[in-house]
């Protein structure tokens, strides 16, 4: 990143906070996930059923849900386990579904058509109903969650990454790298990928975001991490069961954890837009 950049984002920051805020916030949930295990107070699996369905206090600040587990332990180091989920399947999707994207946008061939028509199918379906019906058939394991949201992610990259590289590949400075031996594969991956993969880092912000939450929804119906594994999800759908009790820590502190993950990640790719985007400089 030069000094323009940073200079660029100082600016952004100064006029909108909000988006520093979303930065810290993304970094301590990324932290919390790297030393769950060590931050966790007590074990997040280990039942202690004298002490069940205590309301949130000085020795449990979340409170313990039904079997005497301590809530907080247990969103802490679910943290671990939801980020790695979204991670992960953002991370395959954005891989391939930049290349791909990019060699449909160069060629603009018949590669371009079947591929169009693969996506046209994947975005006809509501994505979670796809998701669910991924992981059903390939079974409730984390690897095939990630399997399935990483699917269910790639027409957006696809999409993105070839528009912008469809608009690019005509241009003079892309003639001139062909012109002076570079091969097609040299000329998608050295020179037009770099170009648009600043934008595609918004975009990947973003669906960290949706792909926790596609993880917490499947695991709340049933069809994600199996219990007695710490997983936002989970946790909401075993609390529920005790709202009508007054038992609310059991769904609230879960529940913000999982909202707050969503919009930081939401609020930092907007201000990632803002820092990366050409056009808003001036």
């Amino acid at each position: 990143m030069n000094s323009a950049t940073l200079q660029h984002a100082a600016f952004v920051l100064r006029g909108n906070p909000i988006t520093g805020i979303a930065a810290v916030g993304s970094t301590v949930l990324i932290l919390v996930g790297l030393f769950a295990p060590w931050l966790a107070p007590y074990d997040p699996i280990a039942s202690d059923v004298a002490n069940a369905l205590q309301a949130p206090s000085a020795a449990h600040w979340a409170g313990t849900d039904q079997l005497g587990r301590d809530v907080f332990s247990r969103i802490i180091v679910a943290t671990q386990l939801d980020l790695a989920i979204a991670v992960s399947a953002v991370s395959i999707s954005f891989v391939l579904g930049a290349v791909i994207g990019a060699l449909c946008g160069y060629t603009a061939g018949r590669l371009d058509r079947s591929v169009g028509r693969f996506v046209d199918v994947l975005m006809a379906f509501p994505l979670f109903v796809l998701a669910m019906a991924m992981v059903a058939a390939l079974g409730n394991r984390v690897e095939n969650i990630v399997i399935a949201t990483a699917i269910i992610n790639l027409p957006f990259y696809i999409r993105f990454a070839r528009a912008e590289v469809n608009v690019r590949r005509n241009l003079g400075w892309v003639e001139a790298a062909r012109a002076s031996g570079e091969s097609h594969v040299s000329v998608v991956l050295r020179f037009l990928l770099p170009n648009v993969l600043p934008a595609m880092v918004v975009q990947m912000s973003l669906n960290l975001g949706w792909a926790i939450i596609n993880a917490a929804g499947l695991s709340f119906i049933g069809l994600g991490v199996k219990p007695p594994t710490p997983e936002w999800g989970i946790m909401v759908a075993e609390g529920a069961r005790f709202i009508s009790t007054g038992k609310w820590w059991l769904v609230a502190f879960p529940g913000l954890a999982l909202m707050l993950a969503v919009l930081c990640f939401n609020l930092l790719g907007d201000g990632l837009r803002d820092i990366l985007d050409p056009r808003q400089r001036t």
